[in-house]
């Protein structure tokens, strides 16, 4: 995938319009190797989708970079997935990833395929993180740098990002 891209908050797509409220969207194509023996993507793909998004938003609040020093991160503790329609190749979706809480030591973010073909909403889901000390092998608080990140980009202080393939 490229860099993540601006996109305008005022976009007239309808695919970015079943996007509201998600302030980090991942474009991805779908590709013939994401579907099955039944001819539609794989459900397996959409949890992968969910992750890409997952990843691109603890990067974008600084949470992946904590394992830098102090050996703290996230670990996925669950993941949920609602399938709304089937997806065929060739199409392209995106995917939007927010913060829905943040609790002592995990957060828990809600997840949306949309597809660009089909002009609607493929999948929604949930999944929860748990902030998570790998050197005492245990569970630990949200530090406040994090926390303070998730506000100001869930509060739109700045545009959506967008990254395409």
């Amino acid at each position: 995938m490229s860099e993540p891209t601006k996109m305008s908050e005022n976009s007239e797509s309808s695919e970015f319009n079943d996007a509201e409220g998600y302030r980090v969207l991942l474009e991805i194509p779908v590709w013939w190797g994401d579907q099955d023996a039944f001819g539609h993507v794989n459900n397996t793909v959409y949890l992968r989708w969910f992750e890409s998004a997952r990843i691109e938003y603890s990067n974008r609040i600084g949470l992946t970079t904590t394992m830098d020093g102090r050996r703290i991160g996230p670990i996925l503790a669950a993941v949920q997935c609602d399938f709304r329609r089937q997806l065929t190749y060739p199409d392209v979706v995106s995917v939007g990833v927010k913060i829905s809480r943040v609790g002592r030591t995990s957060l828990t973010m809600q997840h949306r395929i949309i597809s660009r073909r089909l002009g609607a909403i493929a999948a929604e889901g949930s999944s929860t993180m748990v902030v998570f000390d790998y050197s005492a092998n245990r569970p630990t608080p949200v530090p406040d740098e994090i926390r303070r990140a998730i506000e100001v980009l869930e509060r739109g202080e700045d545009s959506p990002t967008v990254a395409r393939p």
